[in-house]
């Protein structure tokens, strides 16, 4: 059984962690935790078909957050990981300075000092050098960053296949096998192409 952390923040973007929460409920070896900010709240309602109610059914355990009283603060808790999709500027920028003043900040602040897997899904662009500088720190401190950029190998027709492919790197990183995507392989090439890539 894997326990996997999920914070949205308020970026735009929040797809990217709807979808993950649905492909993640479909895995029966697998306990969720969603914390969800204000803002993380009013662009799910924004940009996707779902209500924020209907987002924390989907998880096994919703953590207020407000609430640095919850299981997840603490490194005794046994995460496994964690990922924050989509990742403001603004929560990266308090992680990369331990200024955990809400759940999904000390949350976080427990993977890096646990060592635990913690992913990053930053939405900016363009990226400023003070934005830079904070995803540095945090890679450095163990963190991966892992902004969606879209993948065209596999002939995407629709913004769905796009924020899946991202959907099915992050469960990559995290560990858990999943088939969300087409993958690079010989099936995307032929010919001396195919041959070129089998040889190196």
């Amino acid at each position: 059984m894997k326990r996997i952390v999920i914070g949205m923040s308020g970026a735009t973007g929040a797809t990217y962690g709807v979808q993950l929460i649905e492909a993640l409920h479909a895995i029966e070896e697998c306990e969720t935790h969603l914390v969800i900010s204000p803002w993380a709240e009013k662009t799910i309602a924004l940009e996707t078909k779902y209500t924020p109610q209907q987002v924390k059914r989907m998880v096994t355990f919703y953590h207020d957050y407000r609430n640095q009283g919850a299981p997840i603060a603490s490194g005794s808790f046994g995460a496994d990981g964690m990922i924050i999709t989509p990742c403001s500027m603004k929560t990266l920028s308090s992680i990369a300075h331990g200024y955990a003043d809400n759940l999904i900040g000390r949350a976080a602040d427990v993977m890096l000092k646990e060592r635990k897997r913690l992913i990053l899904v930053p939405r900016e662009t363009p990226l400023s050098e003070i934005h830079l500088e904070n995803m540095l720190r945090l890679t450095r401190a163990g963190a991966i960053m892992a902004p969606p950029m879209p993948a065209f190998y596999n002939h995407p027709a629709s913004l769905d296949d796009l924020v899946r492919h991202h959907v099915s790197r992050i469960l990559d990183l995290i560990g858990i096998e999943n088939s969300l995507t087409r993958r690079w392989g010989t099936a995307f090439v032929t010919g001396g192409e195919q041959a070129e890539v089998q040889n190196g």
